[in-house]
């Protein structure tokens, strides 16, 4: 079974499409699948405005059509709505070729967040993008309710994993502190509500991680908070190991991969009651969801740490790719499309 991935989302960006799509190519194979992705790697870049890091590729459809070509994939998933993944839908529609999606980011509301454009208008867009896809994967139930009232359709649940051997609990190596830690992990811009972590007053020590437009404005404006810069691998595991709560501000993340990182850390949570942290953290087990995140911080630090990380046991990398891969093959079947050589059964959620 092979699957073209279509993303504008790719190394070196640092967010939760790219670990997760890179996830999946390493656990496809166990599967009997194989994941090619046309990403903007190849091609001549330009960068995204107020968002440099991000870089829009300068694509066409003949530049799909020749990796369609050169790949003889038997499906095709568009993971991202930037110029690739625009370009890739043209394509499939006029050549008649189903395709999934994915709905990773909430682009409306950060849109928002920079420009006085409408929630509407960017929901109008998705929805256009979206519905003329065979099927549509939806991280958690809740986000599935709002796209539905939003008018969204073929929506199919996939979840997301985490590593729990790299993020573990640990023992401290460094200096013991009786003042607690309070973490943030992610991007560092407007859109994920950072300023109303770094604002709270909290005992102890605020620790931030991660780089993003704002990184350098914040550092200036809050001279007591450590900001780490972007991590990886066992730093980054050490960082949510030797923290007391993990502090999740956002409210337009569709998951938050990062509050499983911090659940398989032992590591309780503090979030606001919204998307995401509704569906992934137990309120009083492994965290606390308040309006009032100095209150949820300061509630979140009795919680039992060896609780936090069962519930995070049960989130896998694998699963996830079985349900990735499940869903690409069910609705490309509904759809009508049979590929010439058809892909091998899959042992999905093994």
């Amino acid at each position: 079974m092979r699957v073209l991935v279509a993303t504008d989302a790719w190394k070196p960006q640092v967010n939760g499409v790219v670990r997760t799509y890179d996830r999946l190519s390493a656990e496809a194979p166990r599967l009997g699948a194989e994941l090619f992705f046309l990403s903007p790697e190849p091609f001549s870049t330009l960068p995204l405005p107020s968002y440099p890091e991000i870089r829009l590729a300068l694509v066409g459809e003949a530049n799909v059509e020749h990796w369609y070509r050169q790949i003889r994939p038997d499906f095709i998933h568009i993971a991202t709505e930037g110029p690739i993944g625009l370009r890739t839908r043209s394509w499939c529609l006029r050549q008649g070729h189903p395709f999934t999606s994915s709905y990773h980011t909430r682009f409306p509301d950060y849109l928002s967040a920079r420009m006085p454009v409408p929630l509407s208008w960017g929901y109008a867009l998705q929805r256009w993008f979206h519905n003329s896809g065979a099927g549509m994967m939806v991280a958690t139930p809740s986000l599935a309710n709002d796209l539905k009232a939003k008018g969204f359709s073929n929506l199919m649940p996939w979840t997301r994993g985490v590593d729990t051997q790299v993020f573990r609990p640990r023992k401290s190596t460094g200096p013991s502190s009786a003042e607690p830690v309070f973490l943030y992990v992610g991007r560092i811009a407007v859109e994920k509500g950072i300023e109303s972590f770094l604002g709270l007053d909290l005992p102890g020590a605020k620790v931030v991680v991660g780089d993003g437009p704002q990184l350098d404005e914040l550092r200036r404006r809050f001279p007591n908070v450590r900001f780490t810069g972007p991590l990886f691998d066992e730093a980054l595991a050490q960082e949510y190991a030797a923290a007391d709560v993990f502090v999740f501000p956002s409210r337009t993340d569709t998951f938050g991969i990062v509050l499983l990182e911090a659940m398989a850390s032992g590591l309780p949570v503090a979030a606001l009651p919204v998307t995401g942290p509704i569906d992934v953290v137990r309120h009083g087990e492994t965290g606390i969801l308040d309006e009032d995140l100095q209150k949820a911080a300061i509630a979140a630090l009795s919680l039992n740490r060896d609780a936090v990380r069962h519930h995070a046991l049960s989130f896998s990398w694998r699963n996830c790719a079985s349900i990735f891969l499940e869903n690409v093959y069910q609705a490309n079947r509904d759809a009508g499309h049979q590929p010439a050589n058809r892909p091998a059964p899959l042992e999905l959620r093994a």
